[in-house]
């Protein structure tokens, strides 16, 4: 073999390896791009944006020899009744039956609720509007002169209010 020919063979081999160089730099690049772009994607996916609760103002009135409980929607917005939950605590112990809002006939309170909790009424509270559920004798404890009772209001599963009164 003459020199030039071992010279030629010797710069194929090293264009060779060179030109590896660059594919696997590429193919790292691309492989770092996708896992980014995977990353960003499932962040935005998981990302909600969660409509605020209404600004509104309670007034809660609870009377022990009528075993009822009134809430009135005093100043602030209107409240979709859909969205909201309401839990009772009468001296800090929750009623066992929660009522479920709205309702017609829910098991714990006798008859209806006046007002927006009705099933049947508009399903916008709005200021000025009241409404009162009454606890049934099945319903412990029992809602008696003295008590304090405690009404928490949720709205879409955060928490819009949370008012005390003494039971007359």
């Amino acid at each position: 073999m003459s020199a030039a020919s071992v010279r030629d063979d010797a710069r194929a081999d090293r264009s060779d390896t060179r030109a590896i160089s660059p594919v696997i730099g590429v193919v790292l690049l691309l492989a770092v791009t996708i896992c980014l772009v995977a990353v960003v994607t499932a962040g935005i996916a998981t990302w909600s944006i969660d409509t605020p609760a209404p600004t509104a103002a309670f007034e809660l009135q609870a009377d022990g020899d009528d075993s009822t409980i009134t809430l009135e929607h005093i100043a602030g917005d209107s409240v979709t009744v859909d969205q909201l939950s309401l839990t009772v605590r009468i001296d800090d112990t929750e009623l066992e039956k929660q009522p479920p809002i709205p309702f017609v006939g829910a098991e714990g309170f006798r008859g209806t609720p006046d007002g927006p909790f009705n099933a049947q009424a508009d399903s916008t509270w709005q200021t000025g509007e009241r409404t009162t559920i009454t606890l049934a004798g099945n319903n412990t404890p029992s809602l008696n002169s003295g008590d304090t009772v405690t009404v928490t209001l949720g709205f879409d599963g955060q928490l819009l209010t949370e008012v005390e009164t003494t039971a007359t």
